[in-house]
C-alpha cells in the first residue's frame, strides 16, 4: 500500500452515495483511494440495498501507511462503524499521530463518542448533535477543524470530496475539479 494511502471504510448499511462520490471524486483528482469493508466480506451491502465491492478487508490493511480514514455515514452504517473496536483504535492512532480524519451524515459521531472533537467545529446529520460531545456544532455543509473533516449528509457529499481534494492537492485542484465535474 502506498504511502498516500486514503482509506474508505464501509459497513453494513453505509449510505452509498456517500460512500461512491468520495471514492469517485477522490479518484479523479488522482489520489490513492481504497475502500475496506468492516465486515468478514468484501461484498458490503449500503442502506438502499446496493451492494459495493470493498478493495479490501479491515484485517488486510496496513494503516501505518495512510494519511486519511474516512466513514461515510448512513444507518445503521454509521453505528455499525463505530461498534468495530479495531477502527476505533486505528481512529485513534490516527488522531494522536495527527493524520487526517473524515465522517459525513451521521459517522460524525464515531469520532464524537471517541471525545476527539472536544473544542473543534464539527457538522453531522439533523439529529445526531448530540454525539459530537464537546464540539462546536455548525451547520455548514462542511467544516474542517485541524486535521478532522465532517460533513452533514447527502446533500454535501460532492463538497466534502472536494474540501478533501484541497486538502491534499490545494485549491487550484479542487476548484479545477468543480468545474471540470460542472458542480456550481
Amino acid at each position: 500500500m502506498a504511502a498516500d494511502q486514503i482509506i474508505v471504510h464501509l459497513a453494513e448499511g453505509f449510505e452509498e452515495i456517500e460512500a461512491v462520490t468520495v471514492i469517485d471524486v477522490l479518484r479523479r483528482a488522482g489520489l490513492n483511494v481504497i475502500s475496506v469493508s468492516v465486515t468478514d466480506k468484501h461484498l458490503v451491502k449500503g442502506v438502499h440495498h446496493i451492494h459495493i465491492m470493498a478493495d479490501k478487508l479491515f484485517d488486510e490493511v496496513d494503516y501505518t501507511k495512510g494519511r486519511m480514514l474516512i466513514l461515510p455515514g448512513g444507518m445503521p452504517g454509521a453505528k455499525n462503524l463505530d461498534s468495530h473496536a479495531g477502527l476505533k483504535s486505528q481512529i485513534m492512532e490516527y488522531y494522536t499521530s495527527e493524520k487526517y480524519l473524515a465522517a459525513i451524515c451521521a459517522a460524525p459521531m464515531v469520532f464524537g463518542n471517541l471525545g476527539i472533537l472536544k473544542g473543534k467545529s464539527a457538522v453531522c446529520y439533523p439529529g445526531f448533535e448530540s454525539h459530537l460531545k464537546e464540539a462546536e456544532v455548525v451547520y455548514e455543509p462542511v467544516t474542517t477543524s485541524g486535521k478532522i473533516v465532517t460533513g452533514r449528509g447527502v446533500g454535501a457529499a460532492l463538497e466534502f470530496s472536494l474540501e478533501i481534494v484541497k486538502l491534499f492537492l490545494g485549491g487550484d485542484a479542487s476548484e479545477n475539479l468543480r468545474k471540470a465535474m460542472l458542480v456550481v
